[in-house]
């Protein structure tokens, strides 16, 4: 476990619980954190010391798989100095394929989830995956969609949109892809525009409710649009103030809370099923943090026994081949989603 933060931390803790793990190793920057956590986990999680951050050679060569939860930075990057100082670069992944162990990362950004994609041939090679984007928004999210287009004869349409951070790391993501340059796919063609607009009332799962949605720098498109051939249009927004959408282009104004609070995603997938146009909505609320590292942790269990399809770098809408399974090990593990009925009020 690279990475011992919100997200990363309940990853480890989720692994620990599971029957299937013998060891958990965790890694930060922070040593004192990544003891803490693990003392806190018991006798299967021990923690490795810092010395030669991001990840020393000796734990690879007895991993099964590696759940990166930190920023990275490979070549050219936009992430900002505070983020690059925790991050870790693709050498460990590519150090984790040469070794022949899966990684999992809980990456979302447009930067860092494009360097990972490229690491596909090399994946293949391997014969491990690279699962990218395996948190709450993109992750679950892709699952989610996965599952309501089982119920489509086709899908023109698949619609993401966020509302909350989990950790600190999520956080600063949030503000900076508020000021980044939108991605959506539209009629077989990337469609680029500015970051704040297409505001958007979506509705999320009660008590987060209806949230003001914003078009942002988010990977989410990138990642589904290959899971659905032929789909029309992809898009993803997120939850945002007018004071998140003015201060987008500047430093973040105050420390963000360490543990992010209650947050929910929205999935909408419209297609032809029955001869006709139909809509379907999902949804599900939680603490980001939290769910991210269920998903995590699932991810990387099911890469391990070989449940995630033929080694590749993709997103879970990619690679996961039964999605009602894998939502309801999520269930299982407290991680609930929903189907919305109904219209939308307003």
């Amino acid at each position: 476990m690279c990475g011992a933060g919100a997200v990363g931390s309940r990853a480890a803790r989720q692994l620990a619980s599971s029957a299937e793990v013998s060891s958990v190793v965790l890694i930060d920057r922070a040593t004192e954190r990544a003891e803490a956590v693990a003392r806190s986990l018991g006798p299967l999680a021990v923690h490795a010391p810092s010395a030669g951050w991001p990840w020393p050679d000796a734990v690879l060569a007895d991993a099964d798989v590696l759940i990166v939860a930190a920023p990275i930075v490979g070549g050219l990057t936009s992430l900002a100095p505070s983020r690059v100082a925790n991050a870790v670069g693709l050498d460990v992944v590519r150090a984790a394929l040469t070794a022949g162990v899966a990684v999992v990362a809980v990456a979302d950004g447009i930067t860092e989830v494009e360097a990972l994609l490229d690491l596909d041939a090399e994946a293949r090679r391997a014969g491990v995956p690279i699962v990218v984007g395996a948190g709450m928004a993109p992750g679950l999210t892709d699952v989610l969609a996965l599952h309501a287009a089982a119920a489509f004869d086709e899908v023109e349409e698949v619609h993401v949109a966020k509302a909350g951070t989990g950790g600190p790391a999520c956080a600063s993501q949030h503000h900076r892809a508020l000021g980044e340059e939108a991605v959506d796919w539209r009629d077989g063609t990337w469609i680029r525009r500015p970051g704040g607009s297409g505001r958007e009332l979506c509705w999320f799962p009660d008590p987060v409710g209806g949230r003001d949605c914003y078009r942002a720098g988010l990977a989410d498109a990138r990642l589904l649009m290959p899971a659905f051939p032929g789909v029309r249009r992809v898009t993803a927004r997120v939850a945002a103030t007018r004071r998140d959408r003015l201060t987008a282009a500047l430093p973040m104004l105050r420390r963000p809370h360490p543990e992010g609070g209650v947050g929910a995603v929205r999935v909408e997938v419209r297609g032809r099923r029955g001869g006709r146009s139909d809509t379907a909505v999902l949804g599900a609320i939680d603490r980001l943090g939290v769910a991210a590292g269920a998903v995590a942790a699932v991810s990387a269990l099911w890469a391990v026994t070989g449940r995630l399809g033929q080694p590749r770098a993709a997103g879970l809408a990619s690679l996961v081949d039964e999605p009602g399974v894998f939502l309801a090990e999520l269930a299982r593990r407290g991680v609930k989603a929903a189907a919305f009925e109904g219209a939308d009020p307003g």
